[in-house]
Order: structure tokens, then C-alpha cells, then sequence
């Protein structure tokens, strides 16, 4: 009798070792331990004090790069407020009474502070929009009195040719009959003498001489109106030029000063203050053992 060899199912097939089995499962089970282990780390005291005071020296330096600045206010203060909350409540640092008033202090006064530079910054934009509207308004004053003079000398060019029109017109008309009086010839059979050719070129003349002289007055009289036109014109936009001038230099500063992030002073010693506290809570725990007398 022969011995035929069992034939291997599927599932033997499927089946592992014991001993890797055992393997499999104490790998699991060493990972597990090491993730455990890392989860349930806990930072030291030091480490706590250094992140502590890493996080307050780059919020003591930080800069803000763009206007508006009070925009960022509420963000830093609340990073300001979570570094120092995660300090207080992290087991491996006991701070006292006296730390906590002294943090609360300090970001009771930063807050304060920033509060006041947020009004600051917005009563300086609310000025820069007032100048740089006031700055246009002005701007299309001096374009009016521009237009405005350019058409009140017009008017009165105008006036002036339909007042000397007829007054030269004229004297046209006079000198053409002086030039006939004076070409006339006198004698007995000219019907005219030389006193009555004489007369009549002094009338003549007389008349000329008023009309130059109406005509004279007219071209003064508004000669005059035009000289105190422009000298209207040019108080007026000099007067004009002078507040778009104070409007423009006013404006350029408050620009300039838009521009600088002048909180970043109050921020970072804010944060000094607040490692210098820590830096005491650090001395009073060091010192607390030196100071304790044993009892007798």
C-alpha cells in the first residue's frame, strides 16, 4: 500500500506560519508603543520657556507690511493673548499670582494702546480723504477761474469793438471830408474863400479830434475794466494755487506717515515686558528653596 501526500487546500494555502504570525503581531504591538510613547510626550519646563519666548520675540518684531495696519491688530493681539495662555496653562510651569497680574497688566495695556492707535489711524484716513477731496474741489476752482476769465475777457473784447465800431466808422466818414475841405480850391469862381475852406477844416478837425477822443476814452475805460479783471485773476489764483499748495504738503505728510507702521514700537515692548516677567517668575522659582527659613 502506497502513501499518497494530502493535497493542500485554498485555505492552507492562505494560512501563515505561527512564527510569523507572532512576529507580525509584536511589531504592531512595538509601534504602537513607540506612537504612545511619543503622543504622551510632555515638553520640559525649559522648552515650554524657550518656545514661550521665541513666539514673544517674533511678535516683538513683527512687521506689518501694508497699510491699513490697524487691520492686523486684532490677529497679533490674539497670537499675543494664545502664547501667553498656552505658558500659564502648560503643566510643567507653575506661575504665581504675581505673574498673572502682571501678564494681564500688560496685555491690558497693549490692547488699551492698540486701541487708541486704531482711532489714530483712522481719524488720519478719514483726513486724507477730506484733503484729497478738498485738494480736487480745489483743483477744478482754479479750472473754473480759468474758464471764467478767459470768457469775462471775451465779453468785454467784445463790448469794446460794438462801443468803437460806429465811433470809428466815424472817423472815417471825418477824415474823409477834412482830406475833401483840404483838397478844395478857393476863389471867386470856386464859390468858396479861403476863410470859409479855413472854417470849415477847423470844424471838420474839431470833430475829428472829439471822436479820437471819445474813441480814446472808450478804449481806456475798457482797457481799465480788463486790467482789474486780471488783476482779479491773478489774486484769485494765487490765492488758489496756495491752498492746493498747503492741501498737497498736508496730504504728502499724512501719505508718508500712513505709511509707517508706528505701533510696531509699543508692540515690541509690550513683548519685552512680558519676557521680562517671565524671566522674573523663572527667578522667584529659582530663589523660592534659598528663601525658605526651616522651622525651629
Amino acid at each position: 500500500m502506497t502513501f499518497q501526500p494530502r493535497m493542500r487546500t485554498p485555505r492552507d494555502l492562505g494560512r501563515r506560519p505561527a512564527k510569523a504570525r507572532q512576529k507580525m503581531r509584536t511589531e504592531k504591538r512595538r509601534a504602537g508603543e513607540s506612537y504612545q510613547f511619543e503622543e504622551q510626550h510632555v515638553p520640559t519646563s525649559e522648552e515650554v520657556v524657550e518656545r514661550t519666548l521665541n513666539s514673544l520675540r517674533r511678535l516683538g518684531t513683527q512687521k506689518f507690511a501694508v497699510a491699513p495696519f490697524y487691520d492686523h491688530f486684532d490677529r497679533w493681539l490674539l497670537s499675543l493673548r494664545t502664547v501667553v495662555s498656552e505658558f500659564q496653562s502648560s503643566p510643567a510651569v507653575h506661575v504665581d499670582e504675581q505673574f498673572q497680574k502682571e501678564c494681564s497688566q500688560v496685555l491690558s495695556d497693549i490692547e488699551r494702546a492698540l486701541k487708541d492707535r486704531r482711532l489714530k489711524e483712522a481719524s488720519r484716513e478719514e483726513q486724507i480723504r477730506s484733503l484729497s477731496q478738498k485738494l480736487s474741489e480745489t483743483r477744478s476752482l482754479l479750472t473754473q477761474a480759468e474758464r471764467d476769465y478767459t470768457a469775462k475777457v471775451k465779453e468785454i473784447s467784445g463790448r469794446r469793438e460794438h462801443a468803437a465800431k460806429p465811433i470809428a466808422a466815424s472817423l472815417g466818414r471825418l477824415r474823409e471830408e477834412l482830406d475833401r475841405i483840404v483838397r478844395m480850391r478857393t476863389g471867386f469862381l470856386r464859390g468858396i474863400s479861403k476863410k470859409a475852406k479855413a472854417e470849415k477844416a477847423a470844424e471838420a478837425t474839431q470833430r475829428l479830434d472829439s471822436k479820437k477822443r471819445e474813441l480814446s476814452n472808450i478804449e481806456r475805460s475798457f482797457a481799465a475794466q480788463e486790467e482789474k479783471l486780471r488783476d482779479e485773476y491773478k489774486r484769485q489764483k494765487k490765492q488758489i494755487l496756495e491752498q492746493i499748495a498747503g492741501h498737497q504738503k498736508e496730504l504728502t505728510s499724512l501719505e508718508a506717515d500712513s505709511e509707517i507702521d508706528d505701533a510696531a514700537n509699543i508692540r515690541g515692548l509690550a513683548c519685552d515686558a512680558l519676557v521680562n516677567t517671565i524671566n522674573e517668575l523663572l527667578r522667584r522659582i529659582e530663589t523660592a528653596p534659598e528663601d525658605a527659613s526651616p522651622s525651629t
